[in-house]
């Protein structure tokens, strides 16, 4: 039995160098009946779930590891990882914290720490971590991708700045960074890179990646200096290498928003709560780039309030709570996944993995995509107060349209064409005005536009809205110093200006179709004052 042992654990080994995920799998699942308190054996057993995607079983094995050997960093970081990927934040964050004097040789570990604090909205922590890493390896470009973004998020622009630069000197084919340098302020004659990005664009015309980045890096670029018709061209060349890689997403969408109108019917609408708990979350959410973030500033500008950031706590959280093995929005009957759903422990849940990051009595939770959830926030959290930005819906098309969201997220393949944006559009204020039938009450819509024009007058009826009672600082957001995970954060410190509004009239000859798109739908896209 011994000799059998051996033999299987250094054939285990050896497929675990190799990343033969099966092979390390089987191998590990022979041999741990046998040796239950081999932490090695949990840790390859993790690593193999990891990679198959079988999260529970990965985090029952690298917790195992790491508690059998709570000295070994790779144990700990990996542990931290998995808590990660379940969306189980708060305890991410813990375990990280354990890995990070453990780490302090390790690169690799250091970065992925540093991933894994950037996703809990632990900007400062993330910093460091990516810091570390740099320092370690600088030759490594990702490690100073990892540290501009961070950087970003805390408001370094300098910092930021050569961080990237020394990511594409370093590797010239990181298109990502490329984008990331041209978001980080507002280009000028002489900071602009158009010419770096042309040379590029032009010896990579093959590269699906650095077609979709560059292009929309010298989209922003043409943009910022005034140059519409070029920065259009490149807008659409940019989203159409990247729908190339992309499935058709309307029918879907269309799918999903159906699913969730038959999941709330009108003829059972919610009844306004009384008064709520002083702890009682608040909701910002909205269209992408419709001013969210703004928002976000200005209400966690107030001395009561603090904000978590851009979280998916309350969807990790309900998809928990269902017990659906598939991504709860993707089912065509949302109603049945979500029947069992214990509402009540639901709220309770979500406020448990809220509230261990902040001390403050209320918080904002700036999610934009919430609005899809918010019937299920409504039932799981009855005194939670929600706020809606709407903007101008040329505007949000088109800024969702000149944006770049994550490849990876089914969420937003709706922007890789500017009319599918639109028909994705139709179906959020389709969505709004049913919630606004089965929740009356419960939603506050504020009006980009007008919170621009009377700041004052908007940011006092949210505030009565949430309960709170006025406060100055809440017309100087931007002496907010808090970190923030927006692509342009230099914005969101500067004080409110218009230039974003009505911005669909530099792109008015592109616009058309999506113009007759909204007039078919009955949308109305003249707002007084634009």
């Amino acid at each position: 039995m011994q000799m059998d042992s051996s033999r299987t654990r250094a054939r285990l080994v050896s497929a675990f160098e190799q990343g033969h995920w099966s092979m390390v799998e089987h191998r590990a699942r022979q041999l741990l009946p046998h040796y239950p308190e081999d932490a090695e054996l949990h840790y390859m057993a993790g690593i193999a779930f990891l990679q198959h995607q079988r999260m529970s079983e990965a985090l029952q094995a690298l917790s195992r590891a790491a508690q059998l050997d709570p000295a070994q960093a790779e144990y700990v970081a990996h542990h931290a990882k998995a808590l990660a990927l379940l969306r189980r934040l708060v305890e991410a964050c813990e375990a990280a914290d354990r890995a990070m004097p453990l780490a302090q040789r390790d690169p690799f570990l250091l970065d992925m720490l540093g991933v894994i604090y950037m996703q809990a909205n632990a900007i400062e922590p993330s910093a460091q971590a990516f810091r570390q890493a740099v320092a370690l390896r600088p030759d490594i470009a990702r490690f100073r991708f990892n540290l501009g973004y961070a950087l970003t998020a805390l408001g370094d622009i300098e910092g930021a700045e050569a961080a990237l630069e020394a990511c594409v000197h370093r590797e010239p084919r990181y298109w990502r960074a490329h984008l990331s340098l041209s978001m980080l302020k507002r280009q000028t004659p002489e900071t602009q890179h158009i010419e770096r990005l042309k040379t590029l664009l032009e010896a990579h015309t093959n590269d699906p990646g650095a077609q979709t980045f560059l292009h929309l890096a010298l989209g922003k670029e043409c943009e910022d200096l005034t140059d519409y018709d070029r920065a259009f061209a490149h807008y659409a060349q940019g989203k159409a290498a990247a729908r190339r890689t992309r499935p058709a997403s309307t029918d879907r969408d269309k799918n999903m928003f159906d699913a969730l109108i038959r999941a709330f019917p009108v003829t059972n609408p919610m009844p306004e709560p009384d008064a709520g708990p002083p702890a009682a979350p608040i909701f910002i959410i909205g269209m992408p780039r419709t001013g969210t973030t703004l928002l976000d500033r200005i209400i966690s500008s107030h001395p009561d309030v603090h904000s978590v950031g851009e979280t998916q706590h309350f969807a990790a959280a309900l998809q928990r709570a269902s017990g659906s093995t598939v991504a709860l929005l993707s089912t065509t009957d949302i109603d049945a996944q979500t029947r069992n759903v214990d509402w009540t422990r639901l709220g309770e849940d979500y406020m448990a993995s809220v509230h261990p990051v902040t001390a403050e009595p209320r918080f904002t939770d700036k999610m934009p995509h919430n609005f899809l959830y918010a019937g299920f926030i409504a039932r799981a959290l009855p005194h939670a107060r929600i706020l809606c930005l709407r903007r101008n819906p040329l505007d949000t098309c088109l800024s969702n349209f000149r944006h770049l969201f994550e490849l990876e997220s089914g969420y937003y393949d709706y922007s890789l064409d500017l009319l599918d944006t639109g028909r994705y559009y139709i179906q959020f204020d389709r969505l709004m005005a049913h919630w606004h039938k089965v929740l009356p009450g419960r939603i506050h819509e504020v009006s980009y536009d007008t919170l621009v024009d009377n700041p004052e007058t908007v940011i006092r009826e949210a505030l009565a809205f949430c309960d709170l009672p006025w406060d100055d600082a809440c017309l100087h957001f931007e002496s907010n110093h808090a970190p923030v995970k927006t692509p342009k954060a230099w914005q969101v410190r500067t004080p409110i200006f218009k230039t974003a509004r009505g911005q669909w009239k530099h792109y008015e000859s592109h616009v058309h179709e999506l113009h007759e798109l909204f007039e078919r739908e009955g949308i109305a896209t003249d707002i007084p004052g634009i």
